[in-house]
Parts: structure tokens; C-alpha cells; sequence
């Protein structure tokens, strides 16, 4: 697409009283309303411009029909077509698939040492690419689980991509990381994605809440590890969040599984608040690699929800009850209280 083709579409709506005008490409946006060329983005000119990437069409497509959600037939025979026309092989039809060469450069100034410069140009196509990516991996995960899976983003950053950008660079000098959160519909929690340049690993993982209704950190243990297949992969880790102060620890589910009390060990008076179970996985020198990369990260992050993730079960704390002696709203007048806080002083 081209910044200035759009423009001339765009005083060719306004001049024909058009609401809005769609842009088609291979290329992904977060959201509709957000197109992926910055001086589009950045235009005053008063016609708003939708864009969509061919395969969110295709998602989308799929998506209705795995749901039953056309009941008219000849429109299903229809919708059937499009799909088959847009997933073959000479449709043209791709996702994101490489990153782009600054991802070489990036690494290599990371893995010397190197400081990321506040205005990089390598960070800033990186991060774009990025974008893309995670775009790209929600609408892999919409189509594998049948169901629609979004990137989780806060309101500012799904308004102003601007910002978006400006804080992922701050975040990526900072940690030499790139990160997305991905909310699948009635999972227990969302998926969390980290990549670490400086570590060359890929990150998959969850947070749950601990059952405060198990006192022990052994029992709260064992009700996570209840919920995780035994067939699982060596680099499969939970990091223990305890309350206040205390430092984080982390231990091997294989680990566990063989003594679970080693979990305790140094926290004997504490109980775990939260578990953020994760697979990490050293990529060596794929990690640097344009294409593999981008394919070994759309392996691993579904790899992980349908092994562990699919299967987990969150806990929330129950909603609190009436009590069986302020059951009516006279038990808690002024009256009632003052008398409950006399007993209790009596």
C-alpha cells in the first residue's frame, strides 16, 4: 500500500459522500481502526480509513463457520468459497513469517553489550515487525481454538499506537525484551509472551492465583500440579510469588513432582500467593535467524496452551456472605453496632 494512493481514494470519498474507506493487505494492524502505514495514521484528512489484513478475513471466515453462525445456506456455500479461495497456496494470501535484517543488527549490538540508542532505527522497525507478529499470532490462536483471541493491551496503548511504540522502545532498552499478553476466552488467565534478546529465549506462560482456601504452600502446590500432565518438557518452571517482600523463587515442575517440599524451603511461615507456570526455551543461534525465529515462536506459544494452558483451572475468592446474624438491616443500625461494639469491650 501507499500513503499518497490512499490520500487520492480519500478526497475520492469525501467528494462522493462515503463514510469511510477499507484498506486490504497482507499486511496486520492491532485493530481496525489503527492502519499500519504511520502517515495514514498521522493524516487530518476527515475520511477515516478501516483497515483489515487478508488473514483476519480468512480468521474471521473461519470463525463464522466453525460456529454455525451463518444460517443461511447459499450465504455459508458462499462464505465456504471465500474461505477456500483465501487459504490456497496461489492466493497470495501470507502471514507474517520473518523478521526484518534490523533484527540481526539489534541482536548482534544486544549480545556485544551494546546499548539500544533512545532513537534506533534498527528498535523501531523491530518493534513494527514485532507488532505485526503478535497481530499475526492472535489470529493463529483465534483459528486453532475457534475462538476469538485478542491481544491484551492497555486503553491508552489501543488508541494511541504512538505511545504503544514509544513504550515497548523504553521497555526494550530497558530489559532487552519484546512482550505481549494474548486474552484467549475462558482460559483461567491470559498468556503471557516474553522474548529476552540478551538470553535468546522464548517465554510462555500463565498466572494464577494460589487457593487461599488451602493453607499450606505443599497443598497449594498440589493443587497446581494436579492440573499439569506428567508428560511434560524439561523446561517447563512455576515462579512462586510469596506475600509482602519476599522474593520470588522458582523451581522445574519435574523438580516438584519428585519433592514438593522444596518449594518451602526458606519460606517455612509463608504461604504462596501466586503461580506463574512458564516454558522457556534457549533458541541458541535460531533465535537470530529472520525466518526461524518467527516459526519457532508460532510453534512453541500454541504448543503451550494446548499442553498446559487449556487445562488449568483458576481460583477465585468466593464472594463474601451475608452473616447469619446481620441478616436484616436492623442487625446493622447505629443501634445494633453500638451494642456489638459494648459486648466486645464487655
Amino acid at each position: 500500500m501507499d500513503a499518497e494512493q490512499i490520500e487520492r481514494y480519500r478526497a475520492l470519498a469525501r467528494d462522493n459522500a462515503i463514510d469511510c474507506l477499507i484498506t486490504i493487505s497482507n499486511q496486520f494492524a492491532t485493530s481496525p481502526t489503527i492502519h499500519p502505514i504511520e502517515a495514514v495514521r498521522k493524516s487530518r484528512a476527515k475520511v477515516p480509513v478501516i483497515h483489515w489484513s487478508w488473514m483476519h478475513i480468512l480468521t474471521t471466515a473461519d470463525l463464522l463457520l466453525s460456529g454455525n453462525d451463518v444460517a443461511n445456506t447459499d450465504q455459508r456455500v458462499l462464505l465456504n468459497e471465500l474461505r477456500r479461495f483465501l487459504s490456497h497456496e496461489s492466493g497470495g494470501v501470507r502471514g507474517f513469517d520473518r523478521m526484518p535484517k534490523e533484527w540481526v543488527d539489534l541482536n548482534r549490538l544486544v549480545s556485544s553489550g551494546g546499548v539500544i540508542p533512545a532513537k534506533s532505527d534498527e528498535a523501531q522497525v523491530v518493534l513494527d515487525a514485532w507488532h505485526q507478529e503478535t497481530r499475526d499470532l492472535s489470529l493463529i490462536l483465534s483459528r486453532m481454538t475457534e475462538t476469538r483471541v485478542e491481544q491484551r493491551l492497555s486503553r491508552k496503548h489501543a488508541a494511541d499506537p504512538a505511545l504503544r511504540q514509544k513504550d515497548d522502545l523504553s521497555f526494550l532498552r530497558e530489559k532487552k525484551q519484546l512482550r505481549v499478553t494474548l486474552a484467549i476466552p475462558d482460559a483461567a488467565a491470559p498468556l503471557d509472551v516474553v522474548v529476552d534478546l540478551s538470553r535468546r529465549s522464548i517465554d510462555v506462560g500463565m498466572t494464577l492465583r494460589a487457593p487461599e482456601y488451602r493453607k499450606t504452600t505443599k497443598a497449594r502446590l498440589i493443587w497446581l500440579l494436579k492440573q499439569i500432565k506428567p508428560a511434560e518438557t524439561p523446561d517447563v518452571y512455576v515462579r512462586i510469588q510469596w506475600p509482602r517482600t519476599s522474593a520470588p523463587t522458582q523451581h522445574l515442575i519435574s523438580d516438584l513432582r519428585e519433592r514438593v517440599e522444596i518449594a518451602k524451603e526458606g519460606k517455612e511461615h509463608l504461604a504462596p500467593t501466586f503461580f506463574h507456570l512458564f516454558e522457556s526455551k534457549r533458541l541458541g543461534g535460531k533465535f537470530v535467524q529472520q525466518g526461524n525465529f518467527i516459526d519457532d515462536l508460532e510453534k512453541q506459544v500454541p504448543a503451550f496452551y494446548g499442553a498446559y494452558g487449556a487445562h488449568l483451572t483458576g481460583w477465585k475468592k468466593p464472594a463474601p456472605q451475608i452473616k447469619p446474624d446481620r441478616k436484616d438491616p436492623a442487625d446493622v443500625s447505629l443501634e445494633a453496632l453500638s451494642e456489638g461494639a459494648n459486648t466486645f469491650e464487655a
